[in-house]
């Protein structure tokens, strides 16, 4: 595997954990009144889903193997360009559903 798509897979993983060590302990309507921690989780999403856009331009095929890949760029991309739009309950239901397959698929990619 090219060395900067490992990065990038890294990157991805280390931002995932950290969303996931954000969010741990607490439940929605405790997210709900935390900006900071809001604002943090949003960021950690958006590095992901850049992350991501950079692996498809560099080998498009490997995004296979990452379940929701292509939602979660879109994600980024309404995080980025829509943040007026962005409904607290969806990234909630984004961590508490989506987030333990993309680990599990990216730690199973850099093996």
């Amino acid at each position: 595997m090219d060395k900067r798509i490992r990065e990038w897979l890294q990157d991805i993983l280390d931002q995932a954990h950290e969303i996931r060590d954000f969010t741990a302990g607490i439940v929605f309507e405790t997210y709900q009144a935390d900006h900071k921690t809001q604002a943090a989780v949003e960021r950690k999403f958006e590095i992901i889903g850049e992350a991501l856009n950079r692996i498809r331009a560099a080998n498009e095929e490997l995004l296979e193997d990452i379940r929701d890949s292509r939602s979660i760029i879109s994600f980024r991309n309404i995080l980025a360009h829509g943040y007026d739009s962005i409904e607290e309950r969806i990234v909630w239901g984004i961590i508490e559903s989506d987030l333990h397959n993309l680990i599990t698929d990216v730690e199973k990619l850099l093996g």
